[in-house]
């Protein structure tokens, strides 16, 4: 079972699961984006199911066969989202967790569950000063200052606080700055001014790409474009969360999965320009105020991910931007975005 299936990665991971075999049984309330409708629902071994994970007796009913379980689902979106319903996410989202947590405990007492893989954020390192960012460091700095990070954290305290009361066995995995295809205009999200346009996305590549497709220049970034992150494939990172599943070093413990690559937003927002604009228009940039808890640095440490299950994520930014570039020219035209 994989909750929040008809999400971004849990988009990606239902079509990992499907391509190694798995029967999959997704969850999904199509809060964050409407319906989907999403290439995995023509195989005949995924059954998607608009369905809430806060309904707890239901989520008892159908895990109770099922051998694995990935706790995907959450409110979750850009920087500007995550501000906005500061409130609505913490409170959703632990909601959420109780329900998934209260079924799987029961599915692993009573059923056939192995083990529950949740889905944690690298946001959970928002108090961390040093870099890299590596498993344990969350426990030795100042908790998340955002509403968002400090939930995450909270999730990962349900899976250890589960196993230590009832012996449920679990893997944490924290995603960093997962980028591809699949992304839309969230239900809930509002327009951003920036300059003479106004996007709705609030994640950095997508929306460079949209300000760059429709004519903006000089282009806007928030903040001083030295912000620096790693950007994760989603291909990859739906691998990545597979082995995690599956693999038995991954048993209790907890897995930065992320690029190595580290570029600045400004190296980022060039590489888009050039892709669109090759050598006509020279890159010219300003800088717009950030919102309160833009981190300026997150690089995470991934030799743990490559020690113990082999996972690298090997897919450079350049690669996803020919993917995701037409993409979104084509959500653009659809009005999608």
């Amino acid at each position: 079972m994989v909750t929040g299936a008809a999400g971004f990665i849990g988009g990606y991971l239902v079509e990992e699961l499907l391509s190694a075999g798995y029967e999959v049984i997704g969850i999904d309330n199509f809060s964050k984006y409407g319906e989907r409708n999403a290439r995995s629902l023509r195989n005949s071994r995924y059954q998607l199911l608009c369905q809430d994970a806060k309904d707890s007796a239901l989520l008892k009913e159908l895990l109770i066969d099922c051998d694995q379980l990935v706790a995907g689902a959450a409110m979750i979106g850009g920087i500007s989202y995550f501000h906005d319903l500061a409130f609505d996410l913490l409170a959703e989202n632990e909601r959420i967790m109780a329900s998934t947590f209260d079924a799987a405990i029961n599915a692993h007492k009573y059923g056939n569950l192995q083990k529950i893989t949740v889905l944690s954020s690298s946001m959970v390192y928002g108090g961390a000063t040093v870099v890299p960012f590596a498993e344990g460091d969350e426990l030795l700095n100042p908790p998340p200052r955002s509403a968002y990070g400090f939930q995450k954290l909270a999730v990962e305290y349900y899976a250890k606080a589960a196993y230590d009361q009832h012996g449920l066995p679990y893997t944490i995995v924290r995603p960093f700055n997962c980028v591809g295809i699949g992304e839309t205009r969230a239900v809930a999200s509002r327009q951003i001014s920036s300059g003479d346009l106004k996007i709705a996305l609030g994640h950095v590549v997508p929306d460079l790409i949209q300000k760059v497709l429709r004519g903006q220049n000089p282009l806007r970034i928030l903040g001083s474009g030295d912000q620096v992150r790693t950007f994760t494939y989603g291909g990859d990172m739906a691998r990545g969360i597979r082995l995690c599943m599956e693999h038995p070093a991954a048993l209790n413990e907890d897995f930065n999965l992320s690029s190595a690559q580290a570029l600045t937003i400004c190296d980022v927002a060039r590489l888009i320009w050039q892709k669109l604009h090759g050598a006509r228009k020279p890159f010219v940039y300003v800088s717009e105020e950030p919102f309160p808890h833009d981190v300026p640095i997150r690089i995470p440490a991934v030799e743990k991910a490559k020690r113990l299950l082999g996972f690298e994520a090997a897919t450079p930014l350049t690669e996803v931007l020919d993917e995701l570039i037409p993409w979104i020219q084509k959500q653009m035209l659809v009005g999608a975005l």
